[in-house]
Formats: structure tokens, sequence, C-alpha cells
């Protein structure tokens, strides 16, 4: 049996789940702002007035719990030599064969441009769903930039859940990576595979 490796501590797996969890209830509170034929989810928080006030608030806390996550993880998400190797036998490694693939720090070039995809429309989201937070913040602007805002906070939201399928999708393809969100360890095997660099640097093994 392969030796277990420690990949996330209890408070990084705490504050993943917490902004899981405020992403799900922002985004279903959205959806039903946004559209009439997805009102109905409004059922989930009070009615329409409830799920209009706490939209923003639900935001606001994912987006707290975010820039913990983004101090904590920025540095292993800056892109190096090995990411675009990595991205030219991408299609090779969706069919299966990563013989050709790099080897990879704490995270691939994919998982990074996930990183990045989601702090680029938080920080969209939150400053354009400022200028329109009823009713603390509407009188300093215009409608016209306003009605921009709004466009603007629907793209980035539409960014936003887009990458967070694309996430998930990853983590359950890849057969032992949801175990380091649950436990906060992976299989040693797991580690030599997928991110050799960053084994090696936490074990010291080569």
């Amino acid at each position: 049996m392969s030796k277990l490796i420690q990949r996330y501590t209890d408070g990084e797996r705490m504050n993943h789940w917490f902004i899981a969890i405020m992403f799900v209830l922002a985004g279903l509170s959205g959806l039903a702002l946004f559209h009439p034929a997805m009102y109905f989810f409004t059922n989930l928080f009070g009615g329409g007035a409830w799920t209009r006030i706490l939209h923003p608030f639900l935001g606001s806390l994912m987006f707290l719990a975010f820039i913990l996550m983004f101090f904590r993880f920025w540095r292993d998400n800056i892109f190096n030599s090995q990411d675009k190797q990595w991205r030219k036998q991408s299609c090779k490694m969706l069919k299966g064969d990563i013989s050709e693939m790099p080897e990879v720090g704490k995270y691939n070039f994919g998982q990074k441009m996930v990183f990045w995809l989601m702090t680029l429309s938080l920080v969209a989201l939150v400053v354009t769903g400022v200028m329109f937070w009823r009713p603390w913040f509407t009188p300093f602007f215009d409608i016209s930039i306003m009605r921009i805002a709004a466009l603007v906070h629907a793209i980035s939201a539409v960014i936003l859940i887009l990458s967070v399928i694309v996430h998930v999708y990853a983590a359950i393809w890849v057969k032992g990576s949801v175990q380091a969100m649950t436990t906060g360890k992976v299989d040693e095997s797991w580690a030599r595979t997928h991110h050799a660099l960053w084994y090696k640097k936490e074990t010291g093994k080569q």
C-alpha cells in the first residue's frame, strides 16, 4: 500500500468547502434573479425579497473566503516553462496517453488556468455587483454605467460557473484528486504520477 502525503491542511480544506457552499448559494440566488424561468430558486431563500437581500452578502462571503485561498496558493499558480509543454501534450492526455506529459509542481497548467479564471471573474463580480447593490451604492453610479455593470456581472458569472464545472469534472476524472480535499492527503503514487516536482519537493525523493 502506498504511503499518504499531506496535500492540504485542515484550514485549507475548510476554506475550500466554505467557498464551495457560498458558490452554490450565491449561484442559485443569482440565477433566480437573472431570469424568470429560474425564479423558483427564490423558494430556497424565503422568497424574492430575501433572495435579493441575501445574494450580495453570500457573494461577498465567497469573495472574502477566496481572498484567503488566493494568498495561500497564488505562488503555486504562477505559469512556468513546464506549462507550455503540458499544454502541447494536453490533447494526448485527454486520450489517456500521459507518457509525454512534463513533470509539474503542485498544480498543472489546466489547474492554473482555472485558478486565474476564478480569480478574475470573482473580482469582476464583486466590482460590478457593488455598483448596483441597492440601496447602498446605486446612488453613486449613473444608470448607463449600472447597465454595463449588470452585463459584465452576468458574463463573469457564466465564466465562473463554467470554471467550477471544469474544476469539479477534472477532480472526478483524475482518480485520487477528490481525496485531497476530503482527507487532506493523497496517495504517494498519485503524487508521483500527476505532480512529480511537488512530490520530490515534499518527500526529498528523486
